[in-house]
Order: C-alpha cells, then sequence, then structure tokens
C-alpha cells in the first residue's frame, strides 16, 4: 500500500515541482491536439500566451475590496460594458463579473428571489418557469435557494421552448421565466421576443441563458445567419448571463451577469455588518477572488479584437454548417433541432450512439454524450471550435466508419434488465448498499472506470433521471477521496 500525500518535509525544487504537476496530466484528453469536442474552447497559441501572462500579472490582486485594488473594478467596470453594448443594452445596464456561468445564473435565480420577498412578500415558496432544454444550472441554483422549478414543455421538433406551454406553467408563485440563447443541448434558440411579451404581460422577470451563445450569436448574425432576436433590444429581457470563457476565448472562470438596471441589481448584492470582523459586501458569490480571470478576460477581448472575433465566427460557422449537412445526409444518423449555433446534436435510430462515441474515442476523438430526457432521444453533442476546423474531414470519415462499426455490436441488453428491476424504484428510498451493486452491475468497480463506456451509458439512459441522479452522487462521493 502506498503512503498517503503529506507535505513534504523539505520543499522542492521548481522543476521537480512543474514536472509533478505534468505527471499529473498524463492520463488527460490531450486538447492540445484539437480532437477534443467538448470542454475547451483554444483561442491557439498566440493569444493564449497573452491571456495567461495577463492572468498571472493579476494572480495576486484581490477583487474583494475594490478601496484596495481600484485596478480589479476598473477593470470589472469595462468588461461589463462590453458586454452590455455586445447585447444591445444601453447605459442604463449594470452587471457584475463571475466565476462562471453557474454562478451568473445563481445570482439571476438570487436576485429574482429577493426581489419577490421585498415586493411580493404574500409568496411564501416562489417559483421559477423552466423550459425543459434550461441548463441544470437553474435546477442547480433552485436547490441551493430553496425555489420550485417548474418545469415547462417545449417543441419535440425544435427544441425551443413553447411559450404557450411556459404561460400555462405560471402560478401565482411564478417569480421568473427563462429562455436559453442558445440551449446547451441542441444549439438552438428560444423564442425570447414572445417570452419577452408574456414577461410584460404577466409583470414577471425573464432571464436569458446566454451562458454558451451570447458572444458568439451577435457575430453569427454579422456573418448572415438568421439569429433571432435575444438581448437587451427585446422588451421584458431584464437580465442576461454570458460567459467570456467560452466563445471569447477568456481564462476560466469568466463570466457576466448583467441587469437592465440598477434597481434589479440590487437585490443581486449581499452585505454582512453582523458580525465583529470587517463589514462583507459582496455583489457575487464569491467574496475573495483573484484578479487573474478579470485581466485575462479583457485582455482576450483586446487581443483577439472585434476584427479576430469575427474571423473566428466565420470559419466556425462555415464548419459547422458542413458538419450538420454531412449528418443530414448520412442514412443512418438524424439532427435534434436545426441548430442555429456551433453545437451540434445527432442520434440515431439504427444503432446505439454510445458505442459510436466510444469507437471514435478509440480512433482519438472525444465526442460528448447527452441522455435521453423528455423528447430529447440519446444523442452525440458535439462543440465546434476554431482549433478544430482544420480536422472536420478526418473527423467525419471517422464517424462513418464508426457508424458502420457501430451496427454491429449488441446494446441494451443490460440496460433492459436493470431497468427492469430498478425503474420502477424511488430513488430516494434507494440505500447505499444497493446503489453500489447497481453499479458493479453496470460496469463501476470503486472509482475505476472501463475504457468502453457504451454500457454504462446505456444503463444510466435506460434509467429515470431520479434514479441517475442518485447513481452519479454516489460515484462521485467515491471518486473524490484521499488518494492510497
Amino acid at each position: 500500500m502506498s503512503e498517503a500525500p503529506r507535505i513534504p518535509a523539505k520543499g522542492w525544487s521548481k522543476d521537480a515541482v512543474l514536472a509533478a504537476l505534468e505527471r499529473f496530466k498524463q492520463d488527460d484528453l490531450p486538447w492540445r491536439e484539437a480532437r477534443t469536442w467538448a470542454y475547451v474552447y483554444d483561442p491557439g497559441p498566440e493569444a493564449e500566451d497573452v491571456i495567461k501572462s495577463a492572468f498571472t500579472a493579476f494572480l495576486t490582486e484581490n477583487a474583494l475590496d475594490p478601496t484596495v485594488f481600484p485596478s480589479t473594478l476598473a477593470l470589472e467596470n469595462e468588461l461589463v460594458a462590453m458586454a452590455a453594448a455586445h447585447l444591445e443594452g444601453d447605459a442604463q445596464v449594470v452587471g457584475n463579473f463571475t466565476s462562471g456561468g453557474t454562478e451568473s445564473i445563481l445570482l439571476a435565480v438570487k436576485t429574482a428571489r429577493d426581489r419577490a420577498r421585498a415586493l411580493r412578500p404574500e409568496i411564501r415558496e416562489p417559483e421559477i418557469v423552466l423550459p425543459a432544454t434550461a441548463h441544470a444550472a437553474f435546477h442547480k441554483a433552485c436547490h441551493y435557494l430553496d425555489v420550485k422549478p417548474v418545469i415547462a414543455a417545449i417543441d419535440p421538433r425544435t427544441f425551443k421552448a413553447d411559450a404557450g406551454a411556459m404561460r400555462a406553467a405560471i402560478t401565482p408563485n411564478t417569480i421568473l421565466l427563462v429562455g436559453s440563447a442558445v440551449s446547451y443541448a441542441h444549439g438552438v434558440v428560444d423564442p425570447i421576443e414572445e417570452i419577452g411579451a408574456l414577461a410584460l404581460e404577466k409583470d414577471l422577470l425573464l432571464h436569458v441563458d446566454g451562458c454558451m451563445g451570447g458572444f458568439l450569436l451577435p457575430y453569427f448574425r454579422r456573418c448572415g445567419a438568421p439569429v433571432p432576436r435575444f438581448a437587451f433590444d427585446v422588451p421584458g429581457v431584464t437580465s442576461i448571463s454570458m460567459d467570456f470563457h467560452k466563445y471569447a476565448f477568456a481564462a476560466k472562470g469568466a463570466s457576466v451577469i448583467l441587469h437592465r438596471s440598477k434597481e434589479l441589481r440590487r437585490y443581486q448584492i449581499y452585505a454582512c455588518a453582523s458580525w465583529t470582523g470587517y463589514t462583507v459586501i459582496n455583489p457575487t458569490v464569491q467574496s475573495t477572488k483573484s484578479g487573474g480571470p478579470l485581466a485575462a478576460a479583457w485582455a482576450a477581448l483586446h487581443f483577439i479584437g472585434d476584427d479576430g472575433y469575427l474571423k473566428v465566427a466565420r470559419t466556425v460557422l462555415e464548419m459547422t454548417r458542413r458538419i450538420a449537412d454531412h449528418v443530414d445526409a448520412h442514412p443512418d444518423l438524424r439532427l435534434l433541432g436545426r441548430l442555429e449555433m456551433n453545437l451540434v446534436a445527432f442520434t440515431s435510430d439504427a444503432l446505439s450512439v454510445f458505442h459510436v462515441i466510444d469507437e471514435m474515442k478509440q480512433r482519438g476523438w472525444y465526442l460528448q454524450p447527452q441522455l435521453a430526457f423528455g423528447d430529447s432521444k440519446e444523442n452525440v453533442h458535439l462543440s465546434i471550435n476554431p482549433a478544430s476546423v482544420r480536422w472536420v474531414d478526418a473527423l467525419l470519415r471517422d464517424l462513418d466508419a464508426c457508424v458502420e462499426r457501430a451496427k454491429g455490436m449488441p446494446s441494451g441488453a443490460l440496460a433492459a434488465k436493470i431497468r427492469a428491476a430498478f425503474g420502477e424504484m424511488d430513488a430516494s428510498g434507494l440505500g447505499a448498499e444497493k446503489v453500489a451493486g447497481l453499479l458493479q452491475m453496470a460496469g463501476v468497480q470503486g472509482s475505476a472506470l472501463p475504457g468502453r463506456m457504451a454500457e454504462i451509458n446505456e444503463v444510466l439512459n435506460a434509467l429515470p433521471a431520479p434514479l441517475r441522479e442518485k447513481l452519479l452522487v454516489e460515484y462521485l462521493n467515491e471518486l473524490f477521496r484521499q488518494p492510497i
């Protein structure tokens, strides 16, 4: 048995430290090869160098207190101003820099909740209306903030929010409506104008989740793509979230939450003077936060520039259309939705897409699996990035070959057995021992995963969402533990 890690008795040399850190990466996906079609947004080595330099230049500056580090306040205000202009906002729009889309969304929900507490105190159990395609971060925010998510059906053909279904979901307890531009799973823009009109009619706040699409969509529109209106030029939109660390290529984590006015943003801010230490006043969830992500985001926007982003958008749009057209023409594959951004989701009615993903991984590609939910069948998800466009021809050739291989592979047998045994079980009553047994049946032993994931994904896909969540919580609880 190896000895558990301890703080070394004597400090290591710089070279030893850096070499050890490199060893930690040995099993990571080789994202610099640009064959990883998820999670990574790569602007290229030249921009990366500038962004990293900016990050380290402000690494130690603490944005907690702008009276000590006014540089962080200046950077944040400039980033918010650029984001507001990019999203059709006027001079009244305010906002704050956050650690990512989840924090931005959490703050949007907090704003709605605290505003309702102040102006509608009769609401004891606040609700927000979410299309079924709204990001999981909204469910997480509701979980943290004790707000009820009310799920509205979507159009099963376009995968866009259905404003009529959202209307039907509104109750006297509703405090917020949500739309996406774009929704992550299918890369489509919800009918924000219709939802905005509904928000005005019902005197409700409307948050647009532009974390994925908010930055790139305006450039796609300038490239001639028919992008629907979704930003502050739409009446009824009261707040928008937009990530810089996606298609603005800033270092993680970098996002922004924007509000139409200071009157709304007031409910986002937290203050505490009821203790013996310094008075706490936080516009975001974090208190202490490095100035590094602020500086890196500012550097990315200024180094790449509007012309650079427009060039990226043209290239990515062209490659996205090529991939979508190829999938559309394939006899065994079909697109889910008519994508409006550089996110492609496709499925198959003839074979297991999970086998396709495994086969592609054997050839050096990472494609993201998405499980079935509601009207959305299990599918393969691609995020097309500028660094990856040189691989499009090779990707499509390998995809065709892997589809052919997947046709001859068995699928579904174990999933059917587990669904029959556990599919009707109440997840809340499933103990840790039974969960461990179910994980072992699915091929998961302890904290290790097999090289092929198709059977595990098929099992998860066959189970209802609450049971999936239970299994994944137990697995993650096992995964994060002291190394031995």
